[in-house]
C-alpha cells in the first residue's frame, strides 16, 4: 500500500514533465500550449528569435524578412514557403522539410540542417557559412549563388544532377 501511494505521488509530480517536449538548444522547456501560442503569432507575421518552434507547420507561408535566429525549428514544415531575407542563423532546422522553399538572401549561417530536405529550393544569395548539412537532401536545389558553402559541408549531404552549386563545388548523389 505504501509503495502504491509513493508511486502515485511520484507519478503526479513527474507527469507534467512528460507532457512537455525538451528543448534541443538547452533552453527552457516549453509546453505544447505555449508552443501553439507562439506558432500562432509566427503564422500571424511575428519574428521569433530563440523560440521553440518544434514541428511548426509553415508550409506555403510567407516568412520573408523574419528573424528566427537561434530558434528550434526541428522537424518543421517550410515546404513551398517564401523565406527571402529570413534569418535562420544558428537555428536547429534538423529534419526540416523545405521542399520548394524560396529563400533568396536568407541567412542559414551556423544552422543545423542535418537530415533536412531542401529539394527543389531556391537559395540564391543565401548564406550557409558554418551550417551543418549532414544527411541533407539538396536534390534540385538552386544554390549556385549561395555564399559560405564548402566542399567539407557538401561531403556529408547529397543531391542529384539538377542540383546547382557554386563553381568548383560538388555533392554526392543521393541513394
Amino acid at each position: 500500500m505504501k509503495r502504491a501511494a509513493l508511486f502515485a505521488c511520484l507519478l503526479t509530480l513527474t507527469a507534467p514533465a512528460f507532457a512537455q517536449a525538451p528543448s534541443d538548444t538547452g533552453g527552457p522547456i516549453v509546453s505544447q500550449a505555449e508552443r501553439d501560442a507562439i506558432a500562432d503569432r509566427v503564422r500571424g507575421g511575428a519574428s521569433c528569435a530563440g523560440c521553440d518552434l518544434f514541428q511548426i507547420d509553415l508550409a506555403y507561408q510567407a516568412v520573408a524578412g523574419r528573424n528566427f535566429a537561434g530558434s528550434r525549428l526541428r522537424q518543421s514544415d517550410l515546404s513551398v514557403a517564401t523565406a527571402d531575407r529570413a534569418n535562420f542563423s544558428g537555428a536547429n532546422m534538423s529534419l526540416a522539410n523545405m521542399f520548394g522553399i524560396r529563400a533568396s538572401s536568407a541567412n542559414f549561417s551556423g544552422a543545423d540542417l542535418s537530415g533536412a530536405t531542401l529539394v527543389g529550393g531556391y537559395f540564391g544569395g543565401a548564406r550557409f557559412g558554418g551550417a551543418v548539412l549532414t544527411g541533407a537532401n539538396l536534390s534540385g536545389a538552386e544554390m549556385a549563388e549561395a555564399a559560405g558553402l564548402t566542399q567539407a559541408q557538401l561531403a556529408s549531404a547529397c543531391g542529384d544532377a539538377t542540383t546547382t552549386l557554386p563553381a568548383g563545388l560538388l555533392v554526392n548523389a543521393c541513394n
